[in-house]
Parts: C-alpha cells; structure tokens; sequence
C-alpha cells in the first residue's frame, strides 16, 4: 500500500476528477480511508467544485460577447493573431473549469471572483457579505456526512468562533421555530473571518431543510438596515446591529424565514439598539 507522502495535491485532484486508472484510484481510496485529514480536505475541494460549476456552468452556454469578437477580427491580420486568439479562449475555459491541480488555489479565487460579479456595489458593502453568505450556505448545506466543522454539543464551539472574528458569538436557540442547532464552522471573509452556524429542521413528518447563521465584524460604513432579497430559491435576511453583521439564508417562504431572523435578533448577545424586525 503506498505511503501518505505518494499522494501528492495533483493525484488528489485526478482522483477528484476521474482520471487515474483502477489500480491507483482504489490505493487513493484505502489512503483517504486511513488519512481522515486528507479526505476531509478533498470533500472540501468537492464541494467547491460542485458549486463553482453549478454558479459558472451556464456561463459556457453564453454567447461570445461582441466586443471580444471585434478585438479578435481587428487582429486578424497579425501574424500571431490566431495563437492569441487560441490563449484568449484558454484563459476564458481555464477560468470557467479551472485545472486539476491547481483546485484549492482557483476554488479560492473564483469563490471570491462570484461574489465580486454578483455585488453591485463596492467591496466590503453588503451585497458583498450578503454573497458571500449565500454561496457558503450552498457550499455546506447539501454535504451528506461533515456539513459542519464543530457540532453543537462541543461546548468550546460558541469561545472558540467568538475569538477567531472578534465578536461574541452565540448559538442561538430556534426550536421554537421549528429548528435546531447542528454546528458551526470558521470561514475566510474579505479583509478578515466570519463564522457559519448551520440548522436543521425538527419535525419528524417534514423533509429535513437547513438554514445558515453567517455571523462578520462589519465594515465601519456597513449601512445597519434589516433587509431582505432572494437569489432564486434562496431568501436571505440581513442586518448590522451592534458591531456584528448577521445574514440569515434559507430555501424557506420569506414569513418563515423573517420568524426566525425575530428569533435570531431577540437573542443577540450585545443590547438592542433598534426596534425588532417586522417585515
């Protein structure tokens, strides 16, 4: 059996991609079997894959933006023009599939690149956050076996995330409403960290649903509004209140969403400053 130094980044993601042969695919697997680290990080890079094609994928059915065209044809008489034009449609493919062994360096990237598009306004804004939010919820929410980091009932995991951003967290109680807590989980955010708290549904007749806490230290321009918006069948409400950017993301019907965003709000760690949520 080879040794967990034979595996190196780029056999992992062959391996993520399909494209070793039998014998090396099933010495990969009885690694990952016996390397729980390594096979944590490459469902990590799975899962960033799975929703860089599921955002970037009808991008490939777009038509040829016009002005590119004209760039191209403006060139067409250099003697290089057609190795330019075949680098130009490289880079744009490389940019939409990425490159097995660069996965964890472009899942970063292109992470950042999809909430950058999708923001309207500048970096930092809520709109950049908000994204970040919801793509984090898509990411996490559908893995079968380690959609959280730390679960619930480790009693470290409210002072281990409050220290890692800088405001206090806290686990917030939402039975009541229907759900309870799983875990949570640490995530890179611009300029700094935030934090994932992730809940699951409790009636037993009821398919299982899921929804995301994503928890920031916001920016001192961040307008504190409570807020709504949807992002197909994803509603999100968020708001500022003191000193913690909170966004709420759910596939829920936008009144039983906004319960549970009451819920969350009446139980910030910090003192009210506004009135409660009412839309």
């Amino acid at each position: 059996m080879s040794r967990p130094d034979d595996f190196s980044d780029t056999d992992l993601s062959a391996w993520l991609d399909g494209e070793l042969d039998a014998e090396r695919r099933m010495q990969v697997d009885a690694w990952l079997h016996d390397n729980p680290e390594a096979a944590a990080r490459a469902r990590l890079w799975a899962a960033d894959r799975d929703a860089l094609r599921a955002r970037l994928n009808p991008v490939l059915g777009e038509a040829v933006p016009p002005a590119l065209i004209h760039t191209v044809w403006q060139h067409r008489a250099h003697p290089h023009w057609a190795q330019a034009a075949m680098v130009a449609g490289l880079l744009v493919a490389g940019a939409v599939v990425g490159a097995g062994g660069m996965w964890q360096w472009q899942g970063q990237r292109a992470a950042s690149a999809i909430a950058a598009a999708r923001a309207t306004d500048a970096a930092g804004t809520p709109a950049g956050w908000v994204q970040r939010a919801a793509l984090a919820h898509s990411v996490y929410v559908p893995e079968p076996r380690h959609p959280i980091e730390v679960k619930a009932q480790e009693e470290h995991l409210a002072r281990w995330l409050t220290r890692r951003i800088d405001i206090p967290v806290k686990l917030f109680d939402l039975r009541d409403e229907g759900f309870e807590l799983m875990g949570g989980r640490l995530l890179p955010d611009a300029g700094g960290k935030s934090a994932q708290l992730m809940y699951e549904s409790i009636d037993p007749g009821a398919p299982k649903q899921r929804v995301t806490v994503y928890l920031r230290k916001p920016d001192a321009a961040a307008p504190t509004a409570f807020s709504y918006r949807q992002q197909g069948e994803l509603g999100q409400f968020y708001w500022v209140e003191a000193g913690a950017g909170y966004a709420l993301v759910g596939a829920l019907p936008k009144e039983r969403l906004l319960a549970l965003a009451q819920a969350i709000y009446k139980q910030q760690p910090a003192p009210l400053q506004a009135s409660a949520p009412t839309r």
